[in-house]
């Protein structure tokens, strides 16, 4: 943001340029992307905490008696797994306005993201996160990835797991790819939702999760023009969504 910015709003994380990728035209215009769909659950929880230990190795983490730490540890309090799978929680000490959730349970925020944003802002777009994780929009990012790397041919060739064959070099750069996958207008929608029954299933403020988009849409400058946010819906239009959602529950 400009990841979540761009991660929320245009694709899960929020994107840097140089990483950026269209899950919907990789997926439709490579035979390599459709082979990548064989990835396991197994494989994808593997590759996942292969790309969260380079990216925690990679980004600066606050230490647990940081304040960022000690507030996200109250934000996520009671929050210790989701649909089964455990929850782990860091701050990334950075001024991008980002967070992401992985497969295997990983969670992290930006600590730009935590200043522009009050708690249940927060805890709407980690709701969001996870919700791009348990609708399969990062399994599918994942199989784009592994698609691109020279680790999937290898794989294939010796039968051995993906996440058993990528070097070093390869992890970085699927990590990156993860982060800032891009996703499409319905799977952002559909994660909006899920963030909001995620609010509403852990008795948090419903309000936060349009409050939390109007934000964003002001970190964006204040506007919802399409050229932006290229197909993605403007933040603003999402926000009227949710409200929408929001009387229906």
């Amino acid at each position: 943001m400009k990841k979540l910015v761009l991660a929320i709003i245009a694709a899960t994380c929020f994107s840097a340029p140089v990483y950026a990728f269209d899950l919907n035209s990789m997926i439709s215009a490579g035979s390599d992307a459709l082979k990548a769909a064989t990835l396991s659950d197994a494989d994808v929880k593997a590759m996942a905490s292969q790309a969260r230990a380079e990216l925690d190795k990679t980004n600066k983490v606050a230490p647990a008696n940081s304040t960022y730490a000690k507030r996200l540890a109250k934000i996520t309090k009671g929050l210790n797994s989701e649909d089964g799978t455990p929850l782990n929680f860091k701050v990334y000490l950075s001024p991008e306005i980002n967070a992401f959730a992985m497969a295997d349970g990983t969670v992290r925020v930006y600590s730009g993201l935590m200043d522009k944003m009050n708690d249940d802002e927060v805890r709407f777009v980690i709701g969001h996160e996870i919700g791009h994780v348990k609708l399969g929009h990062t399994k599918k990012a994942m199989q784009v990835a592994a698609a691109t790397s020279a680790g999937r041919k290898a794989a294939a060739g010796s039968g051995s797991e993906v996440a058993a064959v990528l070097s070093k070099s390869e992890i970085g750069e699927f990590a990156q790819k993860l982060v800032n996958a891009q996703f499409s207008q319905s799977q952002e929608s559909d994660a909006d939702a899920y963030g909001l029954k995620f609010l509403k299933r852990n008795n948090y403020k419903l309000e936060a999760g349009p409050a939390a988009l109007r934000k964003l849409a002001e970190l964006s400058g204040g506007s919802d023009e399409k050229s932006m946010l290229s197909s993605h819906p403007a933040p603003g239009e999402r926000a009227v969504a949710l409200e929408k959602q929001i009387q229906k529950l």
